[in-house]
């Protein structure tokens, strides 16, 4: 459509203009200065504002940690969010370095690390690990149908809270491969663990089905000793050393966790990757 020459504003619409003599050419008045300054003026105090605030902030969060009444609940919440950004940031398919032969620890060097005591006295002749929760296939399981699933030996890193790591040699089943057998629902959050030793932890499932995640019953390529966590044990190189529970008797897939863990229990945290 062609326009016709002719304005578009509508007539009774009022135009504003600036006083001049008879003749001069009428332009629209800009706003009063006046009119504009308290905007810009609270627009300035809100930035303060903000930037004094986070000045003060780590002020105001250490005195908080002053109150022996707030440090508690600061360190759950603080712990509790660690823990929350840590499970989003876990990829299923990356993993933890390993490392040559050369480079392994003595075994006679690896130090033996227990809750409580170096053996339990598990009976070897009569040991299976229970399995309920939500599997298809719950029971009593024996070592011997947990080595017929395919074998795997790393070379990990292990990295134990109280300060120290060593790099060892591991053997067993791949944990996804085993929940794969028991028909385990992998929807579900969480696969725990009870031990010999009244010990008992608790993985999340995406650690759980990590590839280098094993139900190790070998230590550099020999049968697990008794103080290393015989006859089975975990081993999960992309955790701290107190997830990897050793003398397993009963596994469980669960959506709710009566028990996160035995440390995790008094405060620590419950996903510590690495």
């Amino acid at each position: 459509m062609e326009s016709d020459g002719k304005s578009a504003e509508p007539k009774d619409t009022p135009r504003r203009q600036t006083q001049g003599p008879p003749g001069a050419l009428a332009i629209p008045s800009s706003p009063d200065p006046e009119l504009r300054r308290p905007r810009l003026e609270q627009t300035r105090f809100t930035q303060a504002s903000r930037r004094e605030l986070l000045k003060v902030a780590p002020v105001l969060l250490l005195g908080a940690f002053a109150l022996p009444k707030l440090q508690d609940s600061l360190l759950r919440e603080g712990l509790r969010f660690s823990d929350w950004m840590s499970a989003r940031l876990f990829r299923k398919g990356h993993l933890a370095a390993t490392f040559r032969d050369a480079d392994l620890t003595p075994f006679d060097k690896f130090p033996i690390n227990d809750y409580d005591v170096d053996d339990p006295g598990v009976i070897f002749e009569n040991w299976s690990l229970t399995v309920g929760g939500a599997v298809q296939k719950p029971g009593d399981y024996t070592l011997e149908q947990i080595r017929l699933l395919p074998r795997f030996r790393q070379n990990t890193r292990h990295v134990c809270v109280e300060g120290w790591d060593v790099i060892g040699r591991f053997g067993g089943a791949q944990l996804s491969d085993f929940l794969a057998m028991i028909g385990a629902d992998t929807t579900a959050r969480f696969v725990t663990v009870a031990c010999a030793d009244d010990y008992y932890e608790s993985l999340d499932m995406a650690t759980a089905l990590h590839p280098q995640t094993l139900l190790c019953y070998e230590m550099y390529d020999r049968p697990l000793t008794r103080e290393h966590g015989a006859p089975l044990r975990l081993n999960v190189p992309t955790k701290i050393g107190y997830k990897q529970a050793k003398y397993l008797t009963d596994l469980k897939v669960t959506n709710v966790l009566e028990k996160v863990g035995y440390w995790e229990d008094q405060g620590y945290s419950s996903f510590y990757g690495l």
